[in-house]
């Protein structure tokens, strides 16, 4: 049995098949990530994370849910979060009349704190152990795929803004993941579809897009690289490249925690030293660069969920030929990534004071 288990993979729909909890009691399957076509309502949801926990109770439990146009449960009682540039025009608005001029900022990382609590707190009293959030793009307004998913434009602003997130994430009990590193937000292409290319230097980059990974490197428990490539760092996206990963994400900003691929079936990870790639080799790939996680998103509904099977097969393969070693260190970060304590259910969350304090600082 493998000592680290990188593989988090997606289900096809509202419960489990058989064949999901094969791939999911599979050694080398550390966790799930959902979608919408896994959500009906809440109680589904309950389900289907109760019944993921049956089949291993240390499988990680992941889904996108930032607010604004990505958040993947929005009905029943969900909170429809407000996107994360909200908070940062709030940041820069005027000041009330008769508030200080620091008004507007304690505001917004009030607000910021309260969105990561709501957030945490309603993801986890239906079983969801994490969301990859807070995306720390900067907004060059250029970006079609971040745009209003960025806190702004300013590093400074969207480093406090969301260490203000991630503290009301961790209120409610849940890690955080910084994405997409070291910045997608300066590039137009969308890497869901293309190849996107930043050809701006190291120390530009490190300056402005990358700053809040040093300033945020001893609160943020995980990463998600950029399916981007800068050129003049490395020939390589960053989620593929051990400059990036090794030597500048962990080396030279000392961050500590779990690395995750963004998702493998995007255009922009199956390309990879001037040639496409199929999922199992950009698995190794990411793996072999220094990631601790990877995602196979969405391919538990193509042609049976085979894509998985051959990535699984795969990797196993890899592992015996000596190609890839399991790492005992990035299964520590995988675990910590799991709430350490019991969560509230929904009903007892919705009269608890700190929650509907919460709602009330929302904007």
């Amino acid at each position: 049995m493998s000592e680290h288990a990188p593989l988090i993979i997606d289900v096809a729909g509202h419960a489990l098949s058989e064949a999901d909890r094969r791939r999911l009691a599979h050694p080398l399957v550390g966790g799930v990530i959902l979608f919408g076509r896994n959500w009906r309502d809440r109680q589904q949801l309950t389900r289907l994370c109760a019944a993921i926990k049956k089949v291993r109770p240390d499988l990680l439990i992941a889904v996108d849910h930032e607010g604004g146009r990505v958040q993947r449960f929005r009905t029943d009682g969900f909170t429809h979060l407000p996107p994360m540039a909200a908070l940062g025009a709030l940041w820069q608005s005027v000041p009330r009349r008769g508030e200080a001029e620091g008004g507007p900022a304690l505001r917004s990382t009030n607000a910021a704190t309260a969105a990561g609590f709501v957030l945490g707190a309603e993801l986890r009293a239906c079983g969801v152990d994490l969301s990859f959030t807070p995306v720390l793009d900067l907004d060059h307004g250029q970006s079609s795929v971040i745009g209003d998913r960025s806190f702004g434009r300013d590093p400074r602003m969207v480093t406090v803004l969301a260490q203000a997130l991630t503290l009301g994430l961790r209120q409610s009990g849940m890690g955080n993941c910084g994405k997409h590193f070291p910045g997608h937000g300066f590039v137009r292409a969308d890497s869901h579809l293309a190849i996107p290319v930043d050809r701006r230097s190291l120390k530009a980059i490190l300056a402005d897009d990358a700053a809040p990974y040093g300033w945020l490197s001893a609160s943020l428990d995980a990463v998600m690289p950029a399916h981007v490539i800068y050129p003049r760092v490395d020939s390589r996206p960053a989620g593929f490249s051990a400059r990036w990963l090794q030597d500048i994400l962990r080396a030279r900003l000392g961050f500590q925690g779990a690395i995750f691929s963004d998702d493998l079936s995007m255009e922009a990870a199956r390309h990879i030293d001037g040639r496409d790639v199929g999922f199992s080799e950009a698995a190794l790939a990411a793996l072999q660069a220094g990631g601790d996680l990877v995602l196979l998103c969405n391919q538990s509904v193509v042609d049976g969920g085979a894509p998985i099977d051959e990535a699984i097969e795969a990797l196993a393969r890899a592992q015996v030929k000596g190609h890839w070693r399991p790492s005992g260190a990035s299964e520590e970060r995988r675990r910590a990534l799991l709430p350490q304590g019991p969560a509230l259910d929904w009903d007892s969350l919705m009269v608890s004071a700190r929650y509907m304090h919460a709602l009330s600082l929302l904007p």
